[in-house]
């Protein structure tokens, strides 16, 4: 039921941008990657991604984003207006947050001394930001009103 409607809505999506890639090979690699991502996989990168997609390397998933051959800002662009057109609701509010995750070291790719909130200083650390679309009422009060 939720399963079905995620799949066809994957689908969907997939329609959309399966064009702006050149060959077969990436389109529908694309699609396995999309589907990996929304997977309840505990670690999302490019092994668990080719695992779940039933490939015995990263290699694959790796060419997608580095190599193959796409419009990326086509891509970009039908994502976007398929989120409007699915999720948008002229009551919808964005949520934005930044997230600090400290590290100890500056091995892992992206680590820099920038101010973490979390920390609530200057620290190595990644940052994530978050956003999400909330459109229904959150406990009874307006998406707008929620704290």
């Amino acid at each position: 039921m939720v399963l079905d409607l995620v799949a066809a809505e994957l689908e969907a999506l997939h329609e959309r941008i399966s064009g702006r890639f050149a060959r077969s090979e990436p389109r529908s690699r694309v699609r396995e990657y999309v589907t990996g991502l929304v997977a309840g996989l505990e670690r999302k990168n490019g092994w668990t991604l080719a695992e779940r997609a039933g490939e015995i390397s990263p290699d694959g998933m790796q060419r997608l984003l580095r190599r193959a051959d796409w419009d990326v800002d086509g891509v970009r662009d039908d994502v976007r207006d398929y989120v409007v057109e699915r999720l948008g609701d002229p009551a919808g509010v964005l949520i934005v947050d930044d997230t600090g995750f400290l590290k100890k070291g500056t091995r892992s790719a992206g680590v820099q001394r920038q101010y973490s909130g979390t920390a609530g200083r200057v620290e190595n650390c990644h940052l994530l930001l978050c956003q999400a679309a909330v459109a229904e009422p959150i406990n009874g009060r307006s998406a707008s009103m929620a704290r």
